[in-house]
């Protein structure tokens, strides 16, 4: 039964031996404090003192051969006891091979070496402990078979090798070292074994072996890091030309490696060594021009600071212009439609002067068209056009590319879907800057055709008013209001253009014709400024008249100011009364004056009328109303009555009323009310009436 339970793997012992037994936890019954408390260092050092002394095993003195007989026999029985029971743990073995060491018996411990490496021979701590066994007690040849065996069994373990390599170097053996590290090369090490190799050669100033490895070691590991060193080993020697070589095969064989910026930056530095500035510059430029941008940023650091050293003050430009163009080129790479990172470089660009480049990026960055037709996406783009019109124009001076500059952005913009009135209207000024009128009125013509805008038509009427042509302007504003009828601005400067003019009659009715339509954006602006018209041209019944007409469409409370104001100011100029004595004229300026408040008031009363019959929930519109009437009447001076107010105006009260909300009732605010004279009269009668319905009721009850 114990041997079925038994573990192989726990040397043959039961799980349950081995099985660790922890001490079972103290319930700890009375929690409270001890009256005397003690340190944690205090019972430290008790149990410090408390503790009893180690018990060591005693010194053997061992003094005859039989004695020391046994004591092997006793350790040796021990020794492979542990190790029938642990035959996998590599410290036992190596433990009973040194004891065997340390008894002079070599032979047992090289036999305790041998079964330990047939248990794990990849251990290749084993090998190590084995030869350095050997090689300490001066076993060389022994060690020489160790070390053979290992490297043999684990060529891939480099401590082995450099173990090997380093006794016979220490032996002085050089060719056997030689030999081992060409044995050591045959299974293509990293390039640590290759710099030893080459390391080992150097130490006894083998330069042409040293170049031969150098040679193997490239064809080996054909990397950027294997080539410097290569380069660097011929220059170190003194070797200009070869190392000059080197570079120039390890440019064409690894010019689109991932690490070519390496090899081009330690190329340009050797040349810069060599007092060679011209061949360092064409290093740089042509690795500029051949290495993708994103693995250049170490290469542009290195160019500018070499320029800065070597080059003169347009080469440093060049050098910084060209690192930042690196930037530039990155952020369009990675987005294309990113418009903002397309403006720097062609700032840039525009900067340097080179007018070739300039337009290229323009082509470039003109070629991203927004992949969708929505005015937002465009916004931005649309300014790369202007940009380019305006460069050509003022940088470039050449007309016809801006001319065509804008042709093609017009023809680009889809029209059906949106359009730009900048673009139309910076195509007709440049028409205009260069004297082609029939070009600009061709532009503003397609622009109305096609996209049709308020700032199209204004630039259009304005330019074509500023060269006089009244007919033009006509048709452009009939055109105007064909395409947008119910833009009161339009009407108004219709009817103003031709007031400026002394049509009258043609500015009334484009007037009569606006308040017509059926639907205005503004058309309180249109009825003020026909009313405005109407006063400048002094005729008062009509203006009369249009209040009228205004007060059947609205009873805003600005009408009736409005008109209430009119009428204060409305005197007729009569020319008969320049031919009368002064005291009759200002008799008759009185009478007029009397005449007009007579009007104005009128008008007040009519408009509090309405507001008391129609609107009696409008108090406060009524409030205003009487408060602008008492500050006419007060502004009238002796000939105003303002007791003819006083006694219409309101009571203030404050009052609550409940919030209700979503959720109900959330509690009271205060607002203000108006009571007026006619109500508070109301509410009296209503308290008579009530007394006398209870006093009636009260006699009934009696009789």
């Amino acid at each position: 039964m114990a041997a079925k339970d038994s573990d192989p793997s726990l040397g043959f012992l039961t799980k349950k031996e081995t099985e660790v037994k922890l001490p079972r936890p103290t319930r700890v019954k009375n929690k409270t404090p001890a009256p005397i408390q003690i340190t944690a260092e205090q019972i430290l050092r008790e149990a410090r003192e408390r503790q009893e002394a180690e018990i060591r095993p005693p010194k053997q003195k061992i003094t005859d051969s039989t004695e020391l007989a046994d004591y092997r026999l006793r350790k040796r029985k021990e020794f492979e006891d542990l190790i029938r029971r642990v035959r996998w743990n590599v410290s036992v073995w190596i433990k009973y091979a040194q004891w065997e060491e340390s008894q002079k018996d070599f032979n047992r411990a090289r036999s305790v070496w041998e079964r330990a490496l047939e248990v794990d021979y990849r251990n290749h701590t084993l090998w190590l402990k084995y030869a350095e066994v050997e090689m300490k007690n001066k076993f060389i040849n022994h060690a020489r078979n160790v070390w053979d065996r290992a490297v043999t069994l684990l060529p891939r373990v480099d401590q082995l090798w450099y173990k090997y390599i380093h006794m016979e170097e220490m032996l002085g053996n050089v060719a056997g070292a030689r030999q081992i590290f060409e044995r050591w090369m045959t299974w293509m090490p990293d390039q640590q074994g290759w710099n030893s190799y080459i390391k080992f050669e150097m130490r006894y100033n083998e330069l042409e072996r040293a170049r031969g490895i150098f040679e193997r070691f490239v064809q080996c590991h054909p990397k950027v890091g294997a080539w410097i060193r290569y380069a660097k080993f011929e220059m170190k020697n003194g070797e200009v030309a070869r190392a000059r070589n080197c570079y120039e095969r390890a440019i064409e064989k690894l010019a689109d490696d991932e690490e070519a910026e390496q090899l081009f930056v330690a190329f340009a530095e050797f040349e810069e060594r060599c007092k060679e500035p011209e061949r360092a510059r064409c290093i740089y430029k042509f690795a500029l021009d051949h290495i993708p941008k994103g693995r250049a940023e170490d290469l542009y650091r290195k160019y500018v600071a070499f320029e800065k050293q070597y080059g003169d003050k347009e080469g440093i430009e060049d050098a910084i212009v060209g690192k930042r163009r690196f930037q530039y080129e990155e952020e369009v790479r990675k987005n294309p439609l990113n418009y903002d990172s397309w403006f720097d470089y062609i700032r840039l660009e525009e900067n340097t002067g080179n007018k070739a480049r300039t337009r290229e990026v323009y082509e470039r960055a003109i070629a991203n068209v927004p992949p969708a037709e929505e005015k937002r996406y465009w916004q931005r783009y649309i300014y790369l056009w202007i940009n380019y019109a305006l460069y050509e124009e003022l940088e470039a001076e050449d007309i016809e590319r801006t001319r065509d500059v804008y042709r093609e952005c017009l023809k680009l913009i889809p029209h059906e879907k949106f359009s730009f009135a900048k673009i139309w209207l910076m195509a007709a000024q440049f028409e205009i800057r260069q004297l082609n009128l029939k070009g600009t009125r061709l532009i503003l013509g397609n622009a109305i055709g096609k996209a049709p805008k308020d700032k199209i038509f204004k630039k259009y009427i304005e330019i074509e008013l500023q060269l006089g042509n009244i007919d033009r302007c006509r048709k452009l504003y009939e055109k105007y209001l064909e395409w947008s009828p119910e833009n009161c601005y339009a009407w108004s400067k219709y009817a103003e253009l031709e007031k400026s003019l002394s049509e009258t009659e043609r500015a009334r009715a484009i007037f009569e014709l606006a308040i017509a339509q059926p639907a205005l954006d503004m058309p309180e602006l249109l009825w003020k400024a026909y009313i405005d018209f109407e006063i400048s041209e002094g005729e008062f019944e009509r203006t009369r008249e249009l209040y009228e007409r205004l007060l059947d469409r609205t009873k805003h409370l600005k009408v009736w100011i409005s008109y209430a104001k009119f009428e204060a100011s409305a005197m007729v100029e009569d020319d008969t009364d320049s031919d009368l004595p002064e005291g009759d004229v200002q008799e008759s300026l009185q009478e007029k004056k009397r005449q007009c408040i007579q009007h104005a008031r009128r008008v007040f009363e009519k408009a509090i009328n309405y507001f008391r019959t129609s609107a009696p929930e409008l108090k406060e519109e009524r409030t205003m109303l009487l408060e602008e009437w008492l500050n006419m009447e007060s502004s009238f001076g002796e000939l105003g009555d303002v007791s003819l107010v006083q006694s219409k105006l309101p009571k203030k009260l404050k009052k609550r009323r409940q919030i209700v909300t979503e959720d109900g009732l959330v509690g009271q605010e205060e607002y203000i009310d108006y009571m007026f004279p006619e109500e508070s009269q109301t509410t009296n009668l209503k308290i008579l009436q009530a007394a006398y319905r209870w006093k009636k009721q009260k006699t009934s009850d009696d009789e």
